[in-house]
């Protein structure tokens, strides 16, 4: 994230999956690496449940240290919380689409900023504004 580059016009969403594959060097890490780098910084919105999902995954894998430093990056987003409209548009998310507790949550927050939702998780396949990457 370089901050200096012009974004697109509209805000995005990058899932759990997507800062998962950018911070492990996993094989879709090139195509999340450009949607990322081509956004403004806080043009970039991370709900609060993709910091828990990061930081678990990577700190089980490469250790705190390195875990805190990717959570700092994910700060320099526009990290929102959950309020209590995004969880009751979540269980609805959840219950019309049979999502899981957190993909129903990011989806929720990404369509309540207008966000363009991207992942790798099929269970999004089909959904307004999501892209699978």
């Amino acid at each position: 994230m370089t901050g200096s580059e012009k974004g697109p016009a509209s805000p995005i969403c990058v899932d759990s999956y997507g800062w998962i594959e950018r911070f492990m060097g996993g094989p879709r890490a090139p195509a999340y690496n450009r949607i990322i780098d081509s956004a403004e910084v806080q043009s970039i919105v991370t709900p609060v449940v993709v910091l828990y999902e990061v930081y678990k995954r990577v700190k089980g894998a490469l250790g705190e240290e390195t875990a805190l430093r990717d959570v700092a990056a994910l700060d320099r987003t526009r990290v929102v919380s959950i309020d209590r409209d995004v969880a009751l548009e979540a269980a609805d998310f959840s219950l019309a689409h049979r999502l899981h507790f957190s993909d129903a949550l990011i989806f929720a927050t990404a369509r309540r900023h207008g966000a363009q939702l991207y992942t790798s998780d099929t269970a999004l396949k089909g959904l307004p504004g999501v892209t699978i990457v």
